[in-house]
């Protein structure tokens, strides 16, 4: 006879599924979008440096909000309130489908990013919570599996309009039917564990509980995502390029980026096991895949250039998958959404720096490109073996 799934447990799984369905529905919604906002605003007679500027702006919202939004989701303990509010502003998204000119579309843009800066560490609490009774690696990796699904299909629906012969506009304005899912399927989740916070207040303990002070640990940690992302390409500039060089078609670069979404599915599974198994040594593969990434991708070859976005969804794959999960494990409970602020400010941060950098580097020379990823993922190398030293030194003691 099958043993029995301890209700706990039982519950917690439901809750990272249905969080899955969530984020597979909105990565329809604005990864569909992503794949394609580079040609689209190049057709709005962007230029490459403003396109850097409006990715990197759109993520340093993205990102920097979460730091408020984190502490008030604290504070008041409404992180349902802040998830739905977040998925709400995804109705940006298929409201691109109304822009004629390029300032209008980043407007549309941004906001899309300002709505996940106020849901992510809202919900990231919610899952990291579930994940305390079956394993954060495994939990994280198991919703970004899920969440993937739904990056693959949204770019494949542009791939279709555009053989169809249909226009941007055509493919935005279909992304109000999983805009709507995506709402519904969040109701539905709110309905399934409306107090998910128990979850982990009744978990056994997995060794010495977390300080509620923020670690040299927990800092060295954000310094090294803040660099390791600093020289991280975005996909708007790279499908900037793509359609620029003529290296790929309309048709083909939502197509490659289908393709980066699914190895980003593949390693969030991998990557979240071994997190559970190995600890912060796994992290060692994003510096080491975002070099990579513009050495194969701005070759003008079109056989590295998807190898570069292979590279560029493996490094994506670690960065949702284990960063979130060591935020969880480094933060006590009553600062967990103020961690996931933290350290999203700083990934933020060293987005738009980033960003904004290489797109007014890709206008003088890709070579510097190249260089500037590539050294910057070299600073983060030694605070890396700083980091795990300080962790070394904390299990010693």
């Amino acid at each position: 006879m099958k043993p029995k799934m301890d209700p706990a447990v039982k519950k917690a799984m439901g809750v990272i599924v249905l969080f899955g369905v969530v984020s597979l529905f909105g990565d329809m919604v604005y990864e569909g979008a992503r794949s394609v906002n580079g040609p689209f605003l190049k057709t709005l007679s962007a230029n490459a440096a403003m396109v850097g500027l409006i990715a990197g702006l759109g993520e340093l919202i993205g990102y920097g909000i979460r730091l408020a939004s984190g502490y008030f989701a604290d504070k008041t303990r409404a992180y349902w309130l802040f998830t739905f509010i977040g998925y709400g502003l995804l109705v940006s998204v298929p409201m691109l489908s109304l822009a004629g000119i390029w300032q209008v579309a980043a407007v549309f843009i941004v906001i899309e990013r300002l709505g996940k800066a106020l849901r992510a560490p809202a919900k990231d609490t919610i899952m990291s919570q579930a994940a305390s009774r079956v394993g954060r690696g495994f939990g994280f990796g198991l919703q970004q599996a899920m969440d993937q699904i739904g990056a693959i299909i949204g770019p494949l629906i542009f791939t279709a309009v555009f053989a169809l012969k249909g226009s941007f506009k055509t493919g935005y304005a279909l992304l109000w039917i999983p805009f709507a899912l995506v709402m519904i399927t969040v109701f539905i989740a709110f309905l399934a564990i409306p107090e998910p916070g128990k979850l982990e207040e009744s978990a056994p303990a997995p060794g010495k509980e977390v300080p509620e002070k923020f670690t040299r640990l927990f800092w060295l940690y954000n310094i090294f995502a803040f660099l390791a992302v600093l020289g991280f390409i975005n996909f708007t500039l790279l499908g900037y390029h793509y359609k620029s060089a003529g290296i790929l078609s309309d048709a083909f670069i939502p197509l490659f980026y289908s393709l980066a979404m699914g190895v980003e599915a593949i390693t969030s599974l991998i990557a979240g096991r071994l997190y559970d198994k190995k600890g912060l040594i796994t992290l060692i593969a994003i510096p080491v895949s975002v070099a990579l990434v513009p050495v194969l991708a701005f070759s003008g070859i079109q056989g590295l250039a998807v190898a570069g976005a292979v590279f560029w969804g493996v490094a994506m794959g670690v960065h949702e998958t284990i960063m979130k999960a060591a935020i969880a494990d480094l933060t006590h409970i009553r600062k967990r959404g103020t961690g996931y602020g933290i350290f999203n400010i700083g990934s933020g941060l060293a987005f738009f720096i980033g960003s904004a950098a290489t797109g007014f580097l890709y206008d003088l020379s890709i070579f510097w490109v190249i260089i500037f990823c590539v050294a910057m993922e070299a600073l983060s190398i030694p605070v890396f073996i700083m980091m795990r030293n300080e962790a070394a030194g904390n299990r010693a003691s």
